[in-house]
């Protein structure tokens, strides 16, 4: 769980957390703190005191894409989930995200905002249209069907996201990480999932900006690296 300032839902998404479902399956939760300034670095310090939850801090603040380089190196488990901390994201559906791959059928599962059967809040319309045009070029250069690269909810089989190299610090992470498992021919699958989406006045943190660097890392890993 990567976290830079969500004070406001840290211990809400924790607390989701730890309350999903997954059958036998043993959780393990780490949190890296990506040197949040308004208060989520006390909270997180004051719940490593008395939980059993691994907790990094980067001493500033790198980006997405870094806090998970840690996160995942520490990870122990056969089953890697990527769990945003802003409460976009339902963890009760773990459970679903995770079978594909417990029935050995997939090596990574990515949960569509997209594909329908599921909740969703409207999206903002020029964030649906960035997310459809990266999509788009990502299936283009990688000839895949992705509805939804830029999902948050990517699970891996451990032993392919640790194999491979993270290069990316921001949200660029999304397409370098999408671009890898595509070119190494792993089996991604995609489900629907329900998305409670927030805007900025909420806290979102992506913008157009990041648009720009997806578009070159989709073509940075596709042909020059």
């Amino acid at each position: 769980m990567p976290v830079y300032n969500e004070a406001k839902t840290i211990r809400e998404i924790i607390t989701r957390v730890e309350a999903a479902e997954i059958g036998d399956v043993r959780k393990e939760l780490i949190i890296v703190d990506d040197g949040s300034s308004d208060g989520t670095r006390e909270i997180l310090k004051e719940l490593e005191q008395t939980s059993s939850y691994k907790i990094y801090f980067h001493a500033h603040n790198m980006g997405k894409g870094a806090a998970l380089r840690t996160g995942i190196h520490y990870a122990t488990g056969d089953i890697v989930i990527v769990q945003d901390a802003d409460l976009e994201y339902d963890p009760a559906e773990y459970a679903e995200l995770i079978k594909p791959i417990l029935e050995g059928r997939a090596d990574v599962v990515y949960g569509s905002r997209l594909q329908g059967g599921k909740v969703a809040r409207a999206f903002n319309f020029w964030h649906y249209i960035g997310n459809k045009l990266l999509t788009f070029i990502t299936n283009i250069l990688y000839n895949a069907i992705l509805s939804d690269m830029e999902t948050c909810y990517k699970v891996f089989r451990a032993d392919v996201i640790k194999n491979i190299q993270i290069k990316s610090n921001r949200f660029d992470f999304e397409p370098e990480i999408t671009a890898k498992v595509l070119r190494r021919k792993y089996k991604l699958y995609e489900m629907p999932i329900s998305y409670y989406g927030r805007d900025f006045n909420e806290g979102k943190k992506i913008t157009w900006r990041d648009g720009f660097a997806a578009i070159w890392a989709l073509v940075k890993y596709r042909f020059f690296d």
